[in-house]
């Protein structure tokens, strides 16, 4: 699940949010963690123009911050930046901040990375909007050397171009996975040809397996093996009957129900799902995570 409270857009925060505080974020982490939930996700934006501000809201928590915050809360759930705009920081500055989230959380980092969309983020920090594509590109190629096992990584590109130069702690893992967000046919192209991942942004389930096919023929025709995980962010979902309206696009009802609906993604190819609960408070949303974790996740594997 992307957590709550840590970004607050208006297209899925809940009005309880703009209130909440870090020890409600805390409860809701560990809840998760101990659920068994697979991932802990967060956002990124740096600073939101007035323009946008109706709509995307100002709260946005910064990423390694806040994951590192939950790795010392947490002991099993992966920690993924969905997504890092990555475009906007240089390859070893981001390689710094993440690889050392790695060593402190002893291996449980997903490095979940994006274009980006908005021109005056970028301009304020001297970062390339117009060739934000060709950059983020350039940036994983990078960040593959930089968050790999040498002390002092290499790297040799149009744009970035760094060597002799040693950064230590080193990541836990061994490979660090990078899965690729968005829908666009860039997106999906990058995921397929640079990533170990894709995480689509939106796409309702009758669009995944053209865009799923797509990556599975972009591989194949690169020579590009091992493993490749496909995500998806489900529907909004309320385990049980709610006594207040939840909106149309909610999935909600008895968990043999919604296990049933939720499994209609395995099917289309997907391997993990993102949740997000309906709730009105803190603990409406930890009851949330258990009545899944308990009810209908034992009936998803």
């Amino acid at each position: 699940m992307q957590l709550p409270i840590q970004s607050q857009s208006t297209l899925y925060a809940e009005p309880w949010e703009a209130g909440a505080t870090p020890q409600d974020l805390a409860e809701i982490a560990t809840a998760a963690d101990r659920a068994g939930f697979h991932y802990l996700a967060t956002c990124d934006h740096v600073a939101v123009p007035r323009r946008l501000a109706g709509a995307m809201g100002t709260t946005w928590y910064d990423p390694v911050a806040t994951l590192a915050y939950l790795a010392a809360l947490t002991t099993r759930t992966l920690l993924l930046s969905h997504v890092a705009v990555v475009g906007l920081r240089h390859p070893l500055l981001t390689a710094k901040q993440y690889a050392t989230l790695d060593h402190l959380s002893g291996g449980r980092l997903v490095l979940g990375v994006g274009a980006g969309h908005v021109q005056e983020e970028f301009e304020v920090l001297g970062a390339d909007f117009a060739g934000r594509g060709p950059v983020l590109d350039e940036t994983i190629d990078a960040l593959r050397a930089a968050l790999g096992p040498e002390e002092f990584p290499e790297f040799h590109g149009e744009r970035f171009s760094f060597a002799g130069l040693g950064q230590r702690p080193r990541p836990a893992q061994e490979r660090v996975p990078i899965w690729v967000g968005g829908s666009s046919p860039a997106a999906v192209r990058r995921a397929a040809l640079r990533g170990d991942g894709w995480l689509p942004q939106g796409d309702p389930r009758d669009k995944l397996p053209h865009q799923i096919a797509r990556i599975r023929e972009l591989r194949e025709r690169n020579g590009i093996e091992g493993p490749f995980c496909v995500g998806a962010i489900a529907e909004p979902l309320y385990v049980g009957e709610a006594h207040w309206d939840l909106g149309r696009r909610t999935l909600s009802g008895k968990p043999d129900a919604l296990a049933d609906s939720l499994r209609e993604y395995a099917a289309l190819g997907v391997h993990q799902i993102q949740l997000r609960f309906r709730s009105r408070g803190r603990a409406e949303l930890v009851d949330q995570i258990a009545a899944f974790a308990a009810d209908i996740a034992p009936h998803l594997g």
